[in-house]
C-alpha cells in the first residue's frame, strides 16, 4: 500500500513544485525538435503534425524538422515553448504558444547563413488519417470541397492566395490563419503509418541569399469529439506469465558535480530492483602487456568510482549488470571511434587475434570486483554493440563473443553470465538471431536485452518477448526512455508531455514484453528525474519532477507477481496488470492518453474487496484517491483526463 500524500504536500509547500510560472495545463503538444503534434482540449489530443520543410530547387529534395534529424535546442517560458535549429544553412527560431481553448500561435523567424537556390520554405501541416475520407477543404470563406476530389481539384481551388484555411471531417476540425494571403500546396504524402494530405504554406519563396531573415505568424485552431465514452478494461488471472522483479536504473557516472545528489536522492527515496553499471574497459588495462590498471595496487579514477557505485548497489542487494562503453586500443581495429566517421559507421570491431587477452582481461576486471569490493556481477555486456556505441560487432560476432567469454567465465569460477543483444532499440533484433539460432550459447546467456529509444509498435517489441521465451530466459530493458538526443536539450524532460509518453511506453512494455525489468537511463543526473541542484544549469532547490512521481509510482509495484494478460477497449488507454494467486496481491497500471472517463474493470478475482487508486499527473503526484469497492469481481470508478493512475488491491 502507497501513502504518501502527506509527505508530498508538506515537501510541495516547501518547494514550490507548481511555480506561478508553470502553466496548468499545457494545450500545445510541440515536439523538442520543432514539430507541434497537436492541441489538447479537455485532455483530448486534436492531432496534426507541423514541421518545417526547405524544398530544394524544382522539388528535387525536401529537408524537413524531424526526431534525430537535426540538433535543436528546446526551452520554455511561461506559456511559451521555443525552439531553435537549423536545416542546413537555413536557421530557425519556432515559437508556440497557448491562446485560448483548442487554439496556439506559431511564430517562425528564420536567417540564411549562404546563398541557396530553393523553390521555398514551408509551413508543412502533415493531416492525420482522420481528414482522409469525408473531409472537406474551405480555404477563407469559399464553398467547402470534398478532399475526395483529389489533389489536383483542390490545388486548383486553392491557386487564388488566401489568408486561412480550414479542414473538417466528422470528428476533427483544424483551421490554420495567417495575416497576409498566400498561395497553398496540398501533397499526398506516405510514411510508416500510411498515406497522409500534407498541407504547404509558404514562408519563403525562391531562392535565398547571406543574410536573408524573415518572419511568419500563423494562428491553429483544432477542434473536435471528446472521447468520453466508457472504457472496459478485462483482466485475465488464469494465464500468468513472467515475473517483474521492479523498475531499475542505470548509474553510469558522468557528471561528478550533479550525479551523487540524483543517485542519492533516487535510491532513499525509490526501490530501485535492477542496475547497470559502466565497465570502464579502456581505463582498466590500457596497455596489453599489463594484467591492469590494478597491478600496481592503485585503480584508475574512473575504475575506482565504477567500481565503488557497483559495490554500493551490491550491498543494498541490487543486482549489478556491467557494461562497456568502450575498449582499451589494443583490444580494437583502428584508432578508436567515439563518434561516426565520414562514412557514418559507428564504432570500432574488436581485434580477433586478441580475443585471449581480451576474455582475460575482461574476466579480470569482474573478478578483481568481486575479490576486492564484495560484488559479482550478475551479468556483462557490450553497450549497443549493434550499432556500434563503441564496440561494433555483427551478430555472428556477438554469438562467438558469447560462447568465448562466457566459457572464461566458467573456468575462473564466475556466476556472471552474458547479455544477449543489449542492442540500441527494438528495431535491431535479427542482430540477436546468430546467438538465439546456437543452442552452444545458451548456457552463457543470463537475459535478453534491448533499448527502448526506437521500435516502439507492437510486433517490433513481440518479438523482444519471443525470443526471450525461445531460450527461456528473461528480457531486460538495460536502458528506458524514448528520447535518445534529450541530453540537447533537456527542459523537455520538465514537460508533461515528456512524462506521459515515457511512462506511456513503460506500461505497454509491460504489458508486450513481460520483462523482468525495465532499467531506467538514468537515476544520475544524466536524463535526470529531478530538477534543481545545478543540474542542467538550474540553481533551484533539488526537487523531484513529475517524471521522478512516474518512475516512484511504478518502482512501487510489490516484488513478485507476474505478468497477466489484460486488455483495453480503448487505443488511448494503455494498460498492464501483475498479480499473484498465492499471495493474492495485484496491481493494474494505466495509462490515460486522453480525456476523464470512466472505467469498467472485470475479470477480477473472487477474493478482491476493494482496490487502492493512487494518481500520478500534471497536478498530482502518487495521490490516494478513494477506494474503489469491487462486487463480483468487477469494478468502476473514473480516469483523470491524460494520467497515469495505479491501482493495488488492500
Amino acid at each position: 500500500m502507497i501513502n504518501t500524500n502527506c509527505f508530498i504536500r508538506i515537501f510541495l509547500l516547501f518547494t514550490g513544485f507548481f511555480s506561478a510560472a508553470q502553466p496548468i495545463f499545457s494545450q500545445a503538444e510541440l515536439a523538442p525538435w520543432g514539430n507541434l503534434t497537436g492541441i489538447r482540449t479537455e485532455g483530448q489530443l486534436m492531432e496534426f503534425e507541423t514541421s518545417l520543410c526547405v524544398v530544394k530547387k524544382d522539388w528535387s529534395a525536401t529537408k524537413s524538422t524531424g526526431k534525430e534529424r537535426q540538433r535543436p535546442r528546446y526551452t520554455r517560458n511561461g506559456r511559451q515553448q521555443v525552439v531553435t535549429t537549423n536545416i542546413d544553412s537555413i536557421y530557425f527560431i519556432e515559437k508556440v504558444q497557448d491562446i485560448s481553448k483548442g487554439q496556439a500561435s506559431l511564430s517562425v523567424e528564420y536567417t540564411a547563413k549562404q546563398d541557396e537556390p530553393l523553390e521555398g520554405i514551408f509551413l508543412c501541416i502533415s493531416l492525420p488519417a482522420s481528414y482522409n475520407s469525408k473531409a472537406t477543404l474551405q480555404p477563407d470563406k469559399s464553398k467547402p470541397i470534398p478532399l475526395t476530389t483529389g489533389i489536383e481539384t483542390a490545388n486548383e481551388f486553392l491557386q487564388s492566395p488566401v489568408q486561412s484555411i480550414r479542414f473538417f471531417s466528422p470528428s476533427r476540425q483544424l483551421q490554420v490563419s495567417f495575416p497576409k494571403a498566400m498561395a497553398i500546396t496540398v501533397k499526398k504524402a506516405s510514411d510508416k503509418n500510411g498515406s497522409h494530405l500534407l498541407v504547404m504554406i509558404p514562408i519563403h519563396q525562391g531562392d535565398v541569399q547571406n543574410g536573408n531573415t524573415g518572419q511568419s505568424m500563423f494562428t491553429i485552431s483544432a477542434s473536435g469529439q471528446i472521447d468520453k465514452k466508457p472504457v472496459s478494461i478485462v483482466l485475465h488471472t488464469d494465464h500468468p506469465g513472467k515475473i517483474f522483479d521492479g523498475f531499475g536504473g542505470n548509474f553510469r557516472l558522468q557528471n561528478p558535480a550533479t550525479d551523487p545528489q540524483v543517485i542519492d536522492y533516487c535510491l532513499a527515496n525509490m526501490r530501485v530492483a535492477w542496475s547497470r553499471v559502466e565497465m570502464p574497459w579502456r581505463f582498466w588495462q590500457p596497455q596489453k602487456a599489463n594484467d591492469s590498471a590494478a597491478q600496481n595496487g592503485k585503480l584508475h579514477p574512473n575504475v575506482q568510482k565504477a567500481m565503488e557505485m557497483a559495490q554500493r548497489l551490491g550491498k543494498m542487494g541490487i543486482p549489478v549488470i556491467l557494461s562497456a562503453w568502450s575498449a582499451p586500443a589494443w583490444a580494437i581495429v583502428g584508432a578508436p571511434k567515439f563518434q561516426p566517421g565520414p562514412d557514418g559507421v559507428w564504432g570500432n570491431p574488436l581485434d580477433k587475434n586478441s580475443m585471449n587477452e581480451i576474455y582475460k582481461s575482461i574476466t579480470g576486471y569482474i573478478v578483481y570486483l568481486k575479490e576486492h569490493y564484495g560484488v559479482e556481477a550478475a551479468m556483462f555486456s557490450f553497450n549497443e554493440s549493434d550499432l556500434g556505441i563503441n564496440i561494433r560487432q555483427t551478430g555472428g560476432e556477438h554469438a562467438e563473443l558469447i560462447k568465448g567469454l562466457g566459457a572464461y567465465f566458467v573456468s575462473r569460477g564466475l556466476k556472471t553470465k552474458l547479455l544477449l543483444g543489449d542492442n540500441s532499440d527494438a528495431t535491431t533484433y535479427e542482430f540477436i538471431y546468430p546467438a538465439l539460432n546456437d543452442p552452444a550459447t545458451h548456457p552463457y546467456i543470463g537475459a535478453v536485452s534491448f533499448h527502448s529509444w526506437r521500435g516502439w509498435e507492437k510486433d517490433l517489441l513481440q518479438k523482444w518477448s519471443d525470443a526471450a521465451d525461445k531460450i527461456n530466459r528473461p528480457l531486460i530493458v538495460g536502458e528506458g526512455s524514448i528520447d535518445a538526443q534529450a541530453w540537447g536539450y533537456p527542459a523537455i524532460f520538465e514537460e508533461p508531455t515528456y512524462a506521459l509518453q515515457e511512462i506511456n511506453l513503460y506500461i505497454r512494455l509491460l504489458a508486450i514484453c513481460q520483462p523482468l525489468s525495465i532499467l531506467q537511463w538514468q537515476l544520475t543526473a544524466d536524463y535526470s528525474p529531478l530538477s534543481g541542484g545545478g543540474i542542467f544549469g538550474d540553481k533551484g532547490p533539488l526537487r523531484p519532477t513529475q517524471r521522478f512521481w512516474n518512475l516512484k509510482q511504478l518502482a512501487s509495484t510489490p516484488e513478485g507477481l507476474h505478468a497477466l494478460p489484460v486488455s483495453s477497449g480503448a487505443a488511448d488507454v494503455s494498460v498492464a496488470a501483475l498479480g499473484d494467486t498465492k499471495t493474492g496481491k495485484y496491481v493494474l497500471h494505466i495509462v490515460n492518453n486522453g480525456p476523464a472517463r470512466r472505467v469498467n474493470l472485470s475479470g477480477l478475482p473472487a477474493g478482491i474487496k476493494t482496490f487502492q487508486m493512487i494518481v500520478t499527473n500534471q497536478q498530482k503526484t502518487m495521490t490516494a484517491g478513494a477506494n474503489i469497492p469491487v462486487t463480483n469481481g468487477s469494478a468502476s470508478f473514473k480516469l483523470d483526463a491524460v494520467t497515469y493512475t495505479t491501482l493495488q488491491n488492500q
